[in-house]
C-alpha cells in the first residue's frame, strides 16, 4: 500500500472526547480515494459508489500526524475498487482500515462509462520518452 497523503491533527479535527472525529477522517479518505481513482482512470468524473465496513482500530489525538494509504485491488468495466489504511505516521499504529471503496467512472452525460483500464499505472509510465 502506498501512503500518499499526510494530515496533521488540529483542534478543529477533534470530537468532544479530544480524539480525531471519525467524520473528518472519512472526508479525507473519500477525497484521497477520489483523487487516486481520477488519476488511475484518467477521468475527472469519477465518483464514490460504495464504502464497505469501516474498522476503527485506534484513535488519533491533537498533534498526531496520520498518513492515508490507498491501493487498487480490482479494476471493473466502469469501476475501480480500492482498499484503504490510515496509520499514525510516527508510531505506525493502524487507525482505520476499509476493505473496499468502489469508485465509478462517469461520462459527460453523468452515466456510468467503461474506462478501459486493467491495471495500476504510474504517471511516469504514461509519459513518452522523446
Amino acid at each position: 500500500m502506498r501512503f500518499h497523503t499526510r494530515k496533521w491533527i488540529k483542534p478543529e479535527d477533534l470530537n468532544p472526547n479530544g480524539t480525531l472525529f471519525g467524520g473528518r477522517l472519512l472526508e479525507w479518505i473519500d477525497e484521497e480515494a477520489a483523487l487516486y481513482a481520477i488519476i488511475q482512470l484518467e477521468n475527472p468524473r469519477t465518483v464514490t459508489k460504495y464504502i464497505s465496513e469501516i474498522n476503527f482500530k485506534s484513535s488519533a489525538k491533537k498533534g498526531d500526524i496520520i498518513e492515508i494509504g490507498v491501493k487498487a485491488v480490482k479494476f471493473g468495466r466502469s469501476s475501480l475498487t480500492l482498499a484503504c489504511e490510515v496509520r499514525n505516521k510516527m508510531t505506525r499504529e493502524t487507525i482505520i482500515t476499509i476493505d473496499r471503496i468502489i469508485m465509478v467512472s462517469l461520462g459527460d452525460d453523468g452515466k456510468v462509462m467503461a474506462h478501459g483500464k486493467t491495471e495500476t499505472e504510474f504517471v511516469k509510465d504514461r509519459l513518452k520518452d522523446d
